[in-house]
């Protein structure tokens, strides 16, 4: 029997990196998903996960954006999954001036509970996710724990060690990689 795999991706912490390691964001996201399950395994679904650009964002970036999940919803076997934007205020140390940003909500959440849920249910024999953040380490655990395996695939630079060290493969993804996959 073909081992069964769904792919993870945390939208924004892939973005952030592509944008740093290739000077673009534009990637197919449905053939880097074929690529990373590879030929040998079956690929059951992928997992996108990110949040709305906020109401004040610039006009042209939330069209953009639009235009990407509306790419994503084309894309077969692919489930976007959308979190919150939250203002939170902070105080830089040195100037003491104060500064508003927004923040994820909920994203890193909704990533491990699915990965929990579908192992639970006996969805996939392998989970990849798409991430170098630590605060995923304790979802792959858990989806481990259940007898399913965790692969994790991220830029180095962008690949904390405690999720690293959580999977069962830690797979360094590089420019060339993914230049494959650039939409224009």
């Amino acid at each position: 029997m073909t081992e069964r795999v769904c792919v993870f991706i945390d939208g924004s912490n892939f973005y952030h990196a592509c944008r740093s390691q290739l000077g673009r964001t534009d990637i197919r996201i449905g053939d880097l998903a074929r690529w990373l399950v590879g030929a040998e395994r079956t690929l059951i679904r992928t997992y996108y996960y990110n949040c709305p650009l906020p109401p004040d964002a610039p006009e042209e970036a939330r069209r953009s954006q639009n235009r990407f999940f509306n790419a994503l919803h084309r894309t077969p076997y692919l489930e976007l999954r959308l979190g919150k934007l939250a203002q939170r205020e902070s105080t830089c140390p040195s100037c003491r001036a104060r500064q508003v940003r927004w923040v994820e909500k909920g994203v890193d959440m909704k990533i491990g509970i699915d990965m929990a849920q579908g192992a639970a249910r006996g969805l996939f024999d392998t989970a990849v996710l798409v991430s170098g953040d630590a605060d995923l380490a304790e979802a792959v655990r858990a989806t481990k724990d259940t007898g399913r395996h965790v692969e994790v695939a991220s830029f180095a630079g962008h690949f904390a060690d405690e999720l690293a060290q959580a999977a069962d493969v830690s797979r360094l993804l590089t420019a060339p990689d993914l230049r494959r996959f650039l939409a224009r």
